[in-house]
């Protein structure tokens, strides 16, 4: 990054070298009926210097390009300090954990749901004397049951979350 920043601390000298040397040059009046000599270079000189104040423009817009690439980038890991590669590590676990936990913990409240629904029914059936009293007492339990796994599934998350937590907290003290 400081190499970039070098670079284009000299493209930006060049740069302001060439304008006022064409500035220079648009203040001298030119000569109205003297003929023009190729022989003094004067065209040549101009010439190269266009050339070059070209080239200069294309080199500092692809240094611009990449400085902007570099900005809009997340820094690579490999590129970080050990440290700092470690917490975003760490944060690439626990974010898979989180990731995984909320699938299972979806599918659980759908179970829920749908044992809810079920026991519904067989209520419904139960007051329209339709439903058998053991059938029902299976539904209950298998929502309890359901309910029960949803309650160990949050409280296993929450451990894993504060056993995570726990270490950066430690270190933040430690370093407060």
């Amino acid at each position: 990054m400081q190499d970039l920043a070098e670079l284009e601390r000299r493209i930006a000298a060049a740069l302001h070298r060439i304008g006022e040397g064409v500035e220079a040059m648009s203040r001298q009046p030119m000569p109205a009926a003297a003929p023009q000599r190729d022989d003094d270079g004067a065209e040549d000189r101009i010439a190269a210097l266009e050339s070059e104040l070209a080239a200069e423009r294309v080199l500092a817009a692809s240094l611009r390009q990449r400085i902007a690439d570099l900005e809009d980038a997340p820094p690579a890991i490999a590129d970080l300090p050990p440290d700092v590669a470690a917490l975003y590590a760490r944060i690439d676990k626990m974010t898979a954990q989180l990731d995984v936990q909320g699938l299972e913990m979806q599918r659980m409240r759908k179970t829920v749901v749908q044992l809810r629904e079920n026991l519904r029914g067989l209520r419904r059936a139960q007051v329209a004397n339709l439903a058998d009293p053991d059938q029902i007492n299976r539904a209950m339990m298998a929502e309890l049951e359901a309910m029960r796994v949803a309650r160990l599934s949050e409280v296993a998350e929450m451990d894993e979350i504060l056993s995570e937590l726990t270490p950066l907290i430690t270190e933040e003290r430690a370093d407060a």
